[in-house]
C-alpha cells in the first residue's frame, strides 16, 4: 500500500482495513446484504443490462454481486488506490466479468457526461474528504433516470473506538443518517421514504456489537429513538431538470 494515490482528497485505509475488505465477513455479511437490500428499495424493475459505475471499487468484491442482482452489462471500478485496482483486475479475470478500471479520485471521474445507467457507492463515501464535489461528479455521470445505490456508515458508527482504534477516516466529514439525505436531495437526486432503509446490522453497533440485546440484557431501541448507524438509498436524478416528484 506504499504506491501513490490517485488522489490527495482519499483517506487511506490502515492494513487492517485493507485486509478485512477482502474477508468473508466482509464480503457475505456486509457487501452481500448491502446489495440486496438496494435492490429492494426500488420502486420499479432497475435499468436492464445496465452499465454500473462501482465508485471506490476497492478490491473488486462487489462485482460479482453487481453483476448477478442487476444484471450488469459492463462494470466501471473507479478508485484512487493502484493496488486496489490490480486485485479488483484479477477478481474480473477469475469471475469472467467485463470490467474497465480506472485509477480516479471520485471527486474528478474520468467519465463523460451522462456515461453510466447506475453509480454504486458503498461504504466509500466517509472516505472522501471532497464530498459534495465526488455527489456532484456522481450526478454528472449519471444518465437522466439513472439511479445511486448509496449505502454509508454513519458517524454515529464512525466515531466510535473500535473504529477509531481499527480504521482511518476523515473525521470532520463523517455525517448522520439525515445529513446525507439532505445532501443528496441538495444535489438534485430525487427519493422518496420508500427508497430509504436503515438497516440495524449487529456489525454496525460497535459499542457491544448487539450483544446485550442478544443475551436480552437490554431491549433494542426502535427506529425513531436511536443513532442510525447505517443508511441505504436508491435516489434518482430526473429524468429532466425541471421534472418533480419522480422517485425510483
Amino acid at each position: 500500500m506504499s504506491e501513490q494515490f490517485y488522489s490527495d482528497s482519499y483517506v487511506e485505509e490502515t492494513r487492517l482495513g485493507f485486509v478485512f475488505l477482502r474477508s468473508h465477513t466482509w464480503q457475505h455479511h456486509v457487501l452481500r446484504v448491502a446489495i440486496n437490500d438496494l435492490r429492494s428499495l426500488f420502486n420499479e424493475q432497475p435499468p436492464e443490462n445496465p452499465v454500473i459505475l462501482d465508485a471506490g471499487c476497492g478490491q473488486g468484491k462487489s462485482f460479482q454481486y453487481l453483476h448477478k442482482v442487476f444484471g450488469a452489462v459492463q462494470i466501471l471500478g473507479a478508485d484512487a488506490d493502484p493496488l486496489s485496482l490490480r486485485l479488483s483486475a484479477q477478481e474480473a479475470e477469475r469471475r469472467g466479468l467485463n470490467v474497465e478500471l480506472i485509477g480516479s479520485d471520485c471527486a474528478a471521474l474520468k467519465l463523460a457526461d451522462a456515461s453510466v445507467d447506475m453509480v454504486f457507492c458503498h461504504q466509500t463515501f466517509h472516505h472522501l474528504v471532497e464530498q459534495e464535489k465526488a455527489l456532484t461528479e456522481f450526478y454528472r455521470v449519471l444518465k437522466p433516470g439513472g439511479y445511486l445505490l448509496f449505502a454509508e456508515s454513519t458517524e454515529a458508527y464512525i466515531d466510535t473506538w473500535v473504529i477509531r482504534w481499527f480504521f482511518r477516516h476523515p473525521m470532520q466529514v463523517q455525517k448522520s443518517a439525515s445529513q446525507y439525505l439532505a445532501m443528496l436531495r441538495e444535489e438534485g437526486f430525487q427519493f422518496a421514504a420508500q427508497n430509504v432503509s436503515y438497516p440495524y446490522l449487529w456489525w454496525s453497533r460497535a459499542k457491544d456489537f448487539g450483544l446485550l440485546e442478544r443475551f436480552k440484557l437490554v431491549q433494542p431501541k426502535p427506529f425513531g429513538e436511536r443513532e442510525e448507524t447505517l443508511v441505504n438509498v436508491v435516489a434518482r436524478k430526473p429524468l429532466q431538470p425541471s421534472l418533480e416528484g419522480d422517485t425510483p
